[in-house]
């Protein structure tokens, strides 16, 4: 939504979907009204309903933009984070923009615009539950309640990267990047996309899916801003920015990132060789795991985690590749290499029928395949290579780190650059 939708949609005031609220900071900013109690009811009767916009720094009643301070903006935002974990359960999920508006005078204002999901979860807030009806929260009676508990139950059997994403359509996507999933002889390509759950009917219309707009779109960061892989590598064996060599913020569509990935490790991983009979080298890293590994990081991720990206780092004497997100249903890091189940079955089920692999290395034809082989290869080729086996480890219930180990150079060698692989652009 632009500024100019954003504008309008004050002006017409408050609806099913979008509540205004004046800020008032007392006693020297330490003091914020509305009370957090109150708002956690209109946000949670937002999300318990279709979702919506929350924009703090307009006067509800008289539709003019107030603002807040900008001294003050860091710490209203950490003011509403904090609600939104403490005194709504479970926790709400909101994504927030800083946008300035112009006031009566004409003087840009600075504004909180807070987008608020339709939840797959039924949210208690500070005074019992609630639901948003028209522009106003109503409580919700034991029957009502019971019902929405319901739906929300089977509800959940839909994934996240399912989901649709607020205020993108298939204006938004790239027209190559939809070319693979489309063919022209048959429907429209929204219909056959729709059929791909990349695009979604709601009520705001045909609406890009999570999948949708991490496959089909040039820019997924811009509204799934956790969207991207953070890649560094360092001439040493910790997390140290003074032995930083190389950094690359990855984004794109999701196999973009894939291949930009690899070719970061390629880039910078060692591969010394040895002259006796002829050349021989000996990479620090077999590439077909590694692939393998950033292939599962990007399939299978929780996109949900806002303020979460694929991070890979390079070592020394290892590589890491955390990636956020526990892990699903009652998998364990012992079962993960007999047990395959997806977070994300859209975006698996593509990559392994739209998504061909070319490079002969790699030993496949698509991206993933359904055998559910994938973490054994990279157990067994990485300790094939180093002699160390890989470790999975669960941090937190939070996010899944893998370390795989650098093979030990040669005795003697000469150093030498990865032989230049011919990956997709």
């Amino acid at each position: 939504m632009n500024i100019e939708q954003l504008q309008q949609r004050i002006r017409l005031g408050e609806d099913s979907t979008l509540e205004l609220k004046k800020l008032f900071l007392r006693d020297e900013g330490k003091t914020i009204e509305p009370h957090p109690d109150g708002l956690s009811d209109e946000l949670a009767a937002m999300a318990n309903a279709k979702g919506g916009l929350l924009i703090l720094g307009v006067d509800d009643k008289t539709r003019e933009i107030s603002g807040i301070a900008m001294a003050q903006i860091d710490r209203v935002e950490a003011w509403l984070t904090a609600l939104c974990n403490d005194r709504i359960k479970p926790p709400l999920e909101v994504v927030t923009h800083h946008v300035e508006l112009p006031d009566a005078q004409g003087v840009l204002q600075p504004v909180i615009v807070v987008e608020v999901p339709q939840s797959l979860w039924v949210h208690q807030s500070a005074n019992g539950y609630f639901r948003r009806v028209g522009h106003a929260k109503r409580e919700l009676p034991p029957d009502a309640l019971a019902r929405l508990f319901q739906q929300r139950s089977q509800v959940r059997v839909i994934h996240f990267d399912e989901q649709h994403v607020f205020g993108v359509s298939y204006a938004d996507f790239d027209p190559l990047l939809v070319n693979r999933f489309t063919c022209e002889d048959q429907d429209a390509p929204q219909v056959q996309l729709q059929r791909l759950h990349l695009l979604r009917e709601t009520d705001e219309g045909l609406t890009a899916s999570v999948a949708g707009v991490l496959l089909c779109s040039l820019t997924p960061h811009r509204w799934l801003r956790n969207a991207e892989i953070i890649a560094v590598s360092h001439d040493g064996f910790e997390n140290n920015a003074d032995d930083q060599v190389d950094a690359q913020e990855i984004r794109g569509p999701l196999d973009r990132q894939i291949w930009d990935a690899i070719h970061f490790v390629q880039r910078n991983m060692r591969t010394p060789a040895r002259k006796v009979l002829g050349r021989v080298d000996y990479p620090q890293y077999d590439l077909a795991a590694v692939f393998e590994a950033i292939v599962n990081a990007v399939a299978h991720r929780d996109y949900s985690r806002d303020a979460q990206r694929i991070r890979l780092f390079m070592f020394s004497d290892r590589l890491e590749i955390c990636s956020p997100g526990a892990l699903t249903n009652s998998m364990t890091i012992e079962s993960m290499a007999r047990i395959s189940a997806p977070r994300n079955e859209v975006i698996t089920s593509l990559f392994a029928q739209y998504y061909p692999v070319e490079e002969p290395l790699f030993g496949k034809n698509q991206l993933m395949d359904r055998r559910g082989a994938g973490v054994r290869l990279i157990l067994k080729r990485s300790e094939a290579l180093s002699g160390k086996r890989p470790i999975y480890e669960n941090l937190g219930d939070m996010e899944l780190k893998l370390t795989i180990f650098a093979a030990p150079p040669p005795p003697e060698k000469s150093t030498a650059r990865t032989p230049n692989l011919s990956f997709p652009q």
